[in-house]
């Protein structure tokens, strides 16, 4: 415990040395709404016909001009949606970015991921991929709402554990459903090659806000906490727990390092209709600016003071909470544009 209370001493050092840098290490780019899936877990709610039309690649390349006027370190472009793969231009998007001076990545549902697509993204220097995989095929069919999606997953995590230079990790939604599958879909991503293993809750929000087949009770919630810490001792697969949120005892023993929320401090996103924001999953009242009316890169380094002053999140169970100063108001996208209370505590499900 004393081992730990030093850790997070330093830790808490360093993190009000980010928040003062905020340097960009990633920015996400919503490039498209539309989706091959309707999953049942949906936060944007996307569906094959957005009401949005997919973001020019050359407004979003405009940003990215910006971005190199100034002195920064090395930034990733995540590409995200919607399904990135419904862009027939998706290579020559992420050409012209990784011709900039960019890494580039995407997230997908694996869906349309086919060998010829691998090999095309791949000449177009996509250097990290990640890939959503969510259970057993049951369960995965169930969740992504399509009774092939878990051939096409797995079609997909074989190709991509076969190329050793791509860096990648599978992620997986845990709910009531395939929480007790855990041990399972652990034993078929390692054999088939899977190296690294997220996992994350629902947040309730989007499609799921009110499903009780999707969102964890406490003891549910313990035992995901206990089954990762568990594999991590293995050492078998790089396992962890998401960036989601503070995990009160657990923390350090889930994740490489302990809980820190990097929407707004590390972490941007350029969304559909141009909206400034964090994390894409983050509520859109808490949107800075829009690249149609505003520089990017003045938008980054003047806004952003609801991530970087989170003292506002003192409301609630927050105000009085004796650990606020590790955990902070949990992750960004707990909080509603009312910023009355966070939807979900993580230390209060465990304690």
């Amino acid at each position: 415990m004393i081992l730990k209370s030093l850790k997070q001493a330093v830790f808490l050092r360093q993190r009000e040395a980010t928040y003062r840098k905020h340097s960009l290490f990633y920015l996400f780019w919503e490039c498209t709404q539309r989706c091959n899936l309707s999953c049942l877990h949906c936060g944007s709610d996307c569906i094959s016909d957005s009401r949005h039309r997919d973001m020019p690649k050359e407004d979003f390349l405009k940003v990215l001009d910006n971005i190199n006027e100034y002195p920064h370190e090395e930034t990733t472009v995540v590409i995200t949606g919607g399904e990135p793969l419904l862009r027939k231009d998706l290579e020559e998007c992420g050409y012209a970015i990784r011709k900039r001076g960019f890494r580039w990545g995407m997230v997908t549902n694996g869906y349309a991921y086919t060998k010829e697509r691998h090999i095309s993204l791949l000449n177009a220097g996509m250097g990290s991929i990640t890939l959503s995989f969510d259970g057993l095929e049951d369960n995965h069919n169930w969740l992504r709402n399509s009774p092939r999606s878990f051939d096409r997953a797995l079609n997909a995590l074989q190709l991509i554990s076969s190329y050793g230079q791509l860096t990648y990790d599978v992620v997986t939604c845990v709910n009531k459903r395939n929480i007790h599958q855990l041990e399972d879909i652990y034993r078929l991503l390692l054999n088939n090659g899977c190296s690294a293993w997220r996992l994350f809750t629902i947040t309730p929000i989007g499609r799921a806000k009110d499903s009780n087949e999707m969102l964890l009770d406490a003891p549910a919630f313990t035992f995901l906490m206990d089954f990762i810490k568990g594999k991590r001792c293995k050492g078998k697969m790089d396992v962890k727990f998401s960036c989601e949120g503070y995990v009160g005892r657990y923390e350090g023993d889930v994740r490489d390092g302990f809980f820190f929320c990097r929407a707004g401090i590390n972490v941007a996103s350029v969304l559909i209709d141009g909206s400034i924001g964090a994390c894409p999953n983050v509520d859109r009242s808490f949107v800075q600016g829009n690249i149609y009316e505003d520089t990017f890169m003045d938008v980054w380094n003047n806004r952003y003071d609801p991530y970087r002053n989170r003292d506002w999140t003192r409301v609630g169970p927050c105000a009085s909470c004796n650990e606020y100063k590790l955990c902070k108001g949990n992750g960004m996208h707990y909080w509603t544009g009312d910023r009355q209370n966070v939807l979900t505590c993580h230390r209060r499900m465990i304690e």
